[in-house]
């Protein structure tokens, strides 16, 4: 259940992205700024002995998910990439390519792929960016992790969830959902409670501007 006192630190998907870009110009590289959302991710739930399925898009939300898959391999567990795009941000390239050096299996996502074997389901599919309704593989790949009956962690917010308004015709149902930097406005509104079930942040670093 979310925790409303946690809204007065929200803050706007755009503060969010200048935030973010001015930290990268400044102070922390892309990939350093990735690999602690990840890690930021792993702290955040129990891993051991579980199996794992992350599901990733073609952005830096599906980077967070390699470079999560790559910690986990690190820390002796197994899990499985679920790739929905061909496609890669440049960091997300970076941490995949990891992974795979580190052993980890990945799978490219059809509608055959059935999620319900995992204990585990990650949601690295959309980030707080996102507008408008999930359509194609995106939707497809949305409505089979909520059909999966695992536990369901959310990185960043949930895929397909407006980051400022909190609306959504589709959207993850996760049972966790890890916020990197800062709590964004729309995890409070709109569809957002009915669909986010723990609400965590987690800081890694980003110096705040203003919108």
């Amino acid at each position: 259940m979310i925790d409303f006192e946690k809204e007065k630190y929200a803050i706007s998907v755009s503060q969010m992205r200048n935030s973010d870009r001015y930290t990268i110009e400044n102070f922390t590289s892309g990939k350093e700024l990735m690999y602690r959302a990840a890690m930021g991710i792993y702290n955040s739930a129990d891993w051991r002995k579980k199996r794992i399925a992350i599901v990733c898009g073609s952005g830096n939300n599906g980077g967070d998910g390699y470079a999560l898959a790559g910690i986990l391999a690190d820390n002796g567990e197994a899990p499985v990439i679920f790739r929905i795009s061909e496609k890669f941000s440049e960091d997300g390239s970076f941490y995949y390519k990891q992974a795979k050096k580190k052993g980890v299996k990945d799978i490219t996502f059809t509608l055959k792929n059935d999620l319900s074997g995992f204990d585990i389901v990650v949601d690295c599919i959309l980030g707080t960016g996102f507008r408008g309704n999930p359509e194609g593989i995106v939707a497809d790949a949305i409505n089979t992790i909520n059909n999966s009956g695992a536990y369901v962690i959310s990185a960043d917010i949930n895929s397909g969830l407006n980051g400022d308004t909190g609306e959504a015709q589709l959207a993850v149902k996760s049972d966790l959902t890890v916020s990197i930097g800062y709590y964004k406005k729309g995890m409070f509104k709109g569809k957002a409670p009915e669909n986010i079930g723990e609400l965590v942040n987690v800081d890694i670093g980003i110096v705040l501007t203003c919108e």
